[in-house]
């Protein structure tokens, strides 16, 4: 029986693989890492509440289970607090990788680790596992030297690039864009979205299978993980207007240079899927045969 930490469990993709490998008890006896209560809405795991930014504390917890395998699905991701609050962007996104890493060598774990597109600097688009990370924002930086501390380590480890993750557990702490889209839409409220960024958004369903299949092959190195086909944000906005149903005139385009973000986003991302086809064994669909799959579970 293959032991499993997943850290940040209480979080969209943390209870998203609570769902998937609770499905095979026999094979996988899981432990939930999350600040505060076990927000899940299941008992049937081991739930430890724990800050992971603590580094004894993380040891101490690791070492006592001594898993096979971590899943570290905990980061900050709010790209604009990263650009204004360096420090716990650093902690979050890079120290705790870092102890993590070393944990891992001691006890010879397999380490699986979320990264994202914004590690790119979005002129080209269609990125490939070995195209050369250029980012724009700290946020992005952060990630960067995240994946560099695993690339750096001798341990085994895989890391999963995604793109916009959406989807809907059991008790949401934070919004994504399709919920968010869906809920404005419905309660007749106009929104205004860019159509100059290009993204490949990614149901969470499938990140948490690649996380599975990443253990079940024992995968080890870059892969990427999105929907396959290419759409502006805006584009994205009206696809799930259509899914749901929804009024498609509330939805106003506008130019990213109109927003004054903090942080630069990268105009295109969307990545190739080639490896993760062939290596995975999972072939991600577009976004509009996500949004069916994804509202017929919501319904």
């Amino acid at each position: 029986m293959n032991k499993v930490i997943i850290t940040g469990s209480n979080g969209l993709l943390g209870q998203s693989l609570l769902t998937l490998f609770l499905k095979e008890k026999d094979k996988y006896q899981i432990f939930g890492f999350s600040r505060g209560k076990n927000r899940s809405g299941r008992t049937d795991f081991e739930y430890v509440s724990i800050d992971i930014t603590n580094e004894s504390k993380l040891k101490n917890q690791v070492n006592k289970i001594k898993p096979d395998f971590i899943i570290n699905t905990a980061a900050m991701t709010q790209v604009d607090d990263c650009e204004t609050n360096k420090q716990a962007c650093d902690t979050l996104n890079v120290a705790v990788v870092k102890w993590l890493t070393e944990i891992s060598s001691t006890i010879n774990c397999h380490l699986i680790h979320i990264s994202t597109d914004f590690i790119f600097d979005g002129k080209k688009g269609n990125y490939k596992e070995t195209d050369t990370p250029n980012p724009l924002s700290y946020y992005g930086w952060s990630k960067l030297k995240s994946e560099e501390v695993l690339t750096n380590s001798k341990i085994d480890f895989t890391i999963l690039r995604t793109i916009l993750v959406y989807g809907k557990v059991y008790d949401m702490s934070r919004n994504n864009i399709v919920l968010w889209v869906k809920k404005m839409l419905e309660e007749q409220k106009e929104i205004t979205i860019v159509n100059d960024q290009f993204r490949t958004p990614t149901y969470v369903v499938d990140l948490a299978m690649a996380c599975k299949l990443a253990i079940d092959k024992k995968a080890t190195g870059v892969f990427n993980v999105a929907s396959n086909t290419l759409l502006s944000i805006y584009e994205i906005a009206q696809e799930i207007a259509a899914c749901f149903e929804l009024n498609k005139c509330l939805i106003k385009p506008i130019s990213t240079a109109t927003l004054n973000q903090t942080a630069p986003r990268p105009a295109k991302t969307g990545f190739d899927l080639t490896k993760t086809n062939n290596q995975l064994g999972l072939y991600p669909k577009s976004f509009k045969e996500d949004l069916k799959r994804f509202k017929e579970k919501l319904i």
